[in-house]
């Protein structure tokens, strides 16, 4: 099989295990949480080795370039030789997760639904 020298944006997003599917990375390129190069881009954009993706799911935003082209995906190990992210994206998301771990967001250990106890507490606060 021919190395390949590009592919489309949203195949890579999705090989590189930024998304869990292909429909899902090419709703975040149309909804301009990817920039290629710098710019906003179709999800038919082609991408090759050593172009600069900006690429923001949830909470984080990631900048990497390019480092291989793959239209399979693999493990998480072998994805990760797909790209390298720069220094200062890297510095600037572990600053963001350790905000987060020393001040986590209110409620956001909660889960599913509350007890009778908690119930009549938010009954009793909010009238």
């Amino acid at each position: 099989m021919p190395e390949l020298l590009q592919l489309r944006i949203d195949k890579w997003l999705w090989a590189a295990r930024f998304f869990k599917t292909r429909s899902l990375a090419a709703l975040a390129v149309t909804s301009h949480k990817v920039k290629w190069n710098g710019d906003h881009t179709k999800a038919s954009r082609e991408v090759k080795i050593g172009d600069e993706l900006e690429i923001t799911s949830g909470e984080q935003r990631f900048v990497v370039v390019v480092m291989g082209v793959s239209e399979l995906r693999r493990p998480a190990p072998e994805a990760r030789q797909l790209y390298a992210e720069t220094p200062s994206s890297l510095d600037s998301r572990l600053k963001q997760q350790e905000l987060r771990r020393l001040a986590p967001m209110p409620g956001a250990n909660l889960r599913g639904r509350p007890t009778k106890k908690a119930g009549r507490l938010i009954r009793g606060i909010t009238g």
